[in-house]
């Protein structure tokens, strides 16, 4: 059996030619497990290696923190692909990869003489994986195809925000943005399942990922709601419309979670606050009793926590009822068990002095030691030890050009 020291996709050649976020972070994934990812990027790089944010001594301002997040784990390529060096030497990347990403706009890629099909022509196993906004017409063609689309747009246009956010207040963007990261790892899922495929079969394949699909299909519940009861969901804050008590309540000194829509959840829950014959009330016995009287459930819960601290709820409850403290990106950092997972991890950074903190892959395996991350590439700072390793011998540019 192959070893997984290097990442179980150690023998995976990914060339990457995406920008901004949903691409990169897809890409990103796969050179935390391993693969060996080429980011080809246009003479004046991916456009968010400017957008900081910057550490207060980096006078070389190379990328940011953004930048440095998702792509770490890759080497980078300068090829511009509007001239025939730079198509002809991606060209012969692309036949030595298992593996090409990319997020442009609809029709980009064909516009450039680089379309699935003329890649497909020089691999035949290629497995191309595009994200977009609202998809590929090879897969079905979107009246919105040829739209622009960012994190914001897709969170809109898919519901989410219409049940993200308080009663009778505007609707609410989710923090992070789930619009870019949602599809990235659909993406992946498809992407990886082709490689198999292809491995297997000898087929390489299209796979498209619409932005729009993919956050519609993280709002399942909405979709179904629709269809079996009619009603239209809207927003309702942080309470769930199926389970209670499933909610963000506050504290004395701040904020907790607190689920126990299940009755053994329920009565322990019960018993920890002081109450115990609300395990068995008719109002409160049961989910079904819970919901259709929310207000009376959530009342009894408040009045127990609102008498006490973050820190003293979770060591009631911990271990036995569904409950978290709303951290702060300090109190993460804090966190014996971020420590333990070792979810934040150190990089470093050209032009400053010390190593900086970035979020760690959740991907853990029991019969391979953490692999090292490497941090973000200089722009263009492998173009030659690319092009020499997969034989290539017309380089759109000379590596001073990038620098």
């Amino acid at each position: 059996m192959r070893s997984l020291a290097a990442g179980p996709l150690n023998d995976v050649v990914v060339i990457d030619l995406t920008t901004m976020l949903a691409g990169p972070f897809a890409t990103m994934v796969l050179g935390d497990l391993g693969a060996d990812v080429i980011k080809v990027e246009p003479p004046h790089g991916d456009f968010i290696r400017e957008q900081g944010p910057f550490a207060p001594d980096d006078e070389l301002r190379a990328f940011g923190g953004y930048f440095q997040s998702v792509n770490r784990n890759k080497r980078s390529v300068v090829l511009d692909l509007t001239t025939e060096e730079g198509r002809a030497s991606l060209l012969d990347l692309v036949a030595h990869a298992d593996v090409v990403v990319e997020n442009f706009r609809h029709g980009v890629m064909d516009r450039l003489g680089l379309s699935y099909e003329r890649l497909q022509e020089k691999n035949p196993h290629l497995v191309y994986a595009a994200i977009r906004g609202f998809g590929d017409e090879r897969t079905g063609s979107s009246p919105m195809r040829d739209w622009p689309a960012y994190d914001i747009t897709v969170q809109a246009v898919s519901g989410l925000m219409e049940i993200t956010g308080e009663p009778d207040r505007p609707p609410i963007k989710t923090g992070p943005g789930l619009g870019d990261t949602v599809p990235a790892l659909f993406a992946v899922i498809g992407l990886l399942s082709a490689v198999h495929r292809a491995r297997r079969d000898g087929v390489g394949g299209f796979v498209d990922v619409s932005m729009y699909d993919a956050m519609l299909a993280m709002c399942e519940r909405a979709v179904y709601q629709h269809s079996y009861t009619g009603e239209v969901p809207t927003r309702q804050g942080n309470s769930h419309p199926l389970l209670c008590p499933f909610d963000v309540v506050p504290a004395a000194d701040g904020w907790v979670s607190i689920a126990a829509p299940g009755n053994k959840h329920w009565q322990q829950l019960c018993a920890a606050i002081g109450r115990p014959e609300l395990a068995t009330d008719e109002r409160t016995r049961d989910n079904v009793s819970r919901l259709a009287n929310r207000d009376f459930t959530m009342s009894a819960v408040t009045a127990w926590t609102t008498t006490r601290t973050k820190d003293q709820i979770v060591e009631t409850l911990g271990g036995k009822v569904p409950v978290a403290p709303v951290n702060t990106v300090e109190d993460i950092y804090a966190d014996p068990h971020v420590r333990a997972r070792n979810m934040l991890v150190e990089v470093d950074h050209p032009g400053v002095s010390h190593p900086l903190t970035i979020a760690n892959s959740p991907i853990k395996f029991a019969d391979a030691p953490p692999t090292h991350v490497r941090r973000a590439p200089l722009l263009g700072e492998h173009t030659d030890e690319v092009l020499a390793q997969f034989d290539n011998t017309t380089a759109a540019f000379q590596l001073e050009e990038t620098r």
